[in-house]
């Protein structure tokens, strides 16, 4: 009897093939800033790398879902109606985080640091640039589809945990071009992980009450784009934000209303 490749499991090519085409988009862009590149072009191929796992599902696609159209599975991504209670329960929770942070940093720091507003416009460039950098090229891919797929073989939270790891360690290059070296590359790693990990069991739990790819997206940004309003150096805030997540992930896990992060979807 022949023994079936593992790459025959869709969910373990996805995964593949998105580190395959995040790592290869990687080098183009170092080849890019070596070679002096138009930024334009630089900048392109910098958010065709976020988009790295989408890439990998849409060619994936048919294999994963023969009977089904991209379009329709977009859509039925959104159908569910939001629940503005859900919606706002995350606004607030990351609201919170960033004004903790900030209070933290301020008690434990002489020089201090604030909120970073350079301007209406440039704040919205900023909010414009981090969707797409973050959550529109990522959340299809990885809270639509592999995470739903995970949730119908293992409980959520052992979902949210493959998720975080894989999603994490996605995210190797962007450790590695950092600017950090020695011990301070591995805080910012371990800081990285730590937050993206606690972040995956956040957007879960919330995701699960309301599925309904709207929240996930939200919640991404709030996560990325709390880095960016706050001014002061990057370790430092990564200290307060990350584990903040951390917090909250543990107190869902623990508090786990109606038992969301361990019934497993049918």
């Amino acid at each position: 009897m022949k023994k079936k490749s593992v790459f025959e499991n869709p969910l373990i090519s996805f995964v593949t093939l998105t580190y395959i085409i995040f790592f290869m988009l990687f080098m183009v862009i170092g080849i890019c800033i070596w070679l002096g590149a138009p930024e334009w072009l630089t900048v392109t191929m910098q958010i065709m790398a976020a988009w790295s796992s989408t890439f990998a599902f849409i060619i994936l696609f048919k294999r994963i879902y023969p009977e089904l159209r991209l379009k329709d599975f977009i859509k039925q991504q959104f159908t569910t109606r939001l629940r503005f209670s859900v919606l706002g329960t995350i606004v607030a929770i990351q609201v919170i985080i960033v004004v903790v942070t900030m209070l933290l940093h301020q008690l434990t720091n002489t020089q201090g640091f604030a909120f970073s507003y350079p301007g209406l416009g440039l704040m919205a460039l900023a909010f414009l640039d981090n969707v797409i950098r973050g959550p529109l090229g990522e959340e299809l891919s990885w809270r639509g589809y592999a995470l739903n797929e995970l949730q119908k073989k293992y409980s959520p939270l052992k979902s949210a945990l493959i998720i975080g790891v894989l999603w994490g360690f996605w995210h190797t290059p962007l450790w590695l071009a950092s600017g950090y070296n020695g011990v301070d590359l591995v805080k910012y790693s371990v800081l990285f992980l730590i937050g993206i990990i606690s972040f995956s069991i956040i957007v879960t739990f919330f995701y699960n009450m309301n599925p309904n790819l709207v929240i996930p997206i939200v919640i991404h940004q709030l996560f990325n784009f709390s880095l960016v309003v706050i001014s002061g150096d990057l370790l430092e805030i990564m200290v307060y934000v990350m584990l903040l997540y951390f917090v909250v992930a543990v107190l869902l896990v623990v508090i786990n209303p109606k038992g969301n992060l361990y019934k497993k979807k049918h």
